[in-house]
């Protein structure tokens, strides 16, 4: 009997050691194959686009945005790619995020590599891999018995309000997200109003009091 074909597998990692131990690792895995390893999301999507892989492993925080806001740009590049997000902290919050943009699952970076070749692996095969602790929170969230400002954001404004939450200037913001500065001032208003807040520093403290930054 044929051996079933293998998972082609685009990586997303920005920290080279990293990115060069889970690639390494991933590839050794037998029927796993790492076509591709990326360091932000503008390379992401042109990998998976060229590649069309079955699985994309994705860091949350790279250098030019949010990894979570990216998904819906990763699924446009590659629609039967499936999308599975690392992340430093994995909470309800989080975790909603990536069902909402239509990721796969959700893995912290503390795991074991056992556990994250084992997630790539279910998520090829159509099931979806989460904490079963994190669960209820995300169906709470999900089915909205918990509040929060935060699905009303567009991708690009929750990009901003993660880097308002760093400190950045709104020329800063500007830079990073290779925009206009009028165009960058424009989503820090509408990061505001749609939070509710007066300025930038309360706009952040309801994200937090939300668990939009979590």
């Amino acid at each position: 009997m044929p051996s079933p074909p293998s998972i082609r597998l685009v990586l997303v990692e920005d920290h080279a050691m990293v990115a060069e131990a889970l690639g390494l690792a991933l590839g050794l895995s037998d029927g796993i194959d790492v076509v591709a390893q990326a360091s932000s999301i503008a390379s992401a999507v042109a990998d998976t686009g060229r590649c069309q892989p079955d699985v994309v492993v994705l860091d949350r925080r790279l250098p030019d945005g949010d990894g979570i806001a990216a998904i819906g740009r990763l699924a446009a590049a590659a629609p039967k790619a499936r999308v599975l997000v690392l992340t430093g902290d994995a909470t309800a919050s989080v975790a909603a995020r990536v069902v909402e943009a239509g990721g796969a699952g959700l893995v912290v970076k503390s795991s074991r590599l056992g556990e994250l070749e084992s997630a790539v692996r279910e998520v090829a095969a159509g099931r979806v891999v989460f904490a079963p602790g994190l669960l209820p929170g995300v169906l709470d969230r999900l089915t909205g018995r918990v509040g929060h400002l935060g699905t009303a954001l567009t991708a690009r404004e929750q990009e901003t309000l993660l880097l308002l939450a760093d400190g950045a200037s709104t020329n800063e913001i500007s830079e990073r997200l290779g925009v206009a500065r009028n165009t960058a001032r424009n989503h820090v208003q509408h990061v505001l109003e749609k939070l509710g807040a007066r300025s930038k520093l309360e706009a952040v403290a309801v994200a937090r009091r939300e668990g939009l930054l979590d």
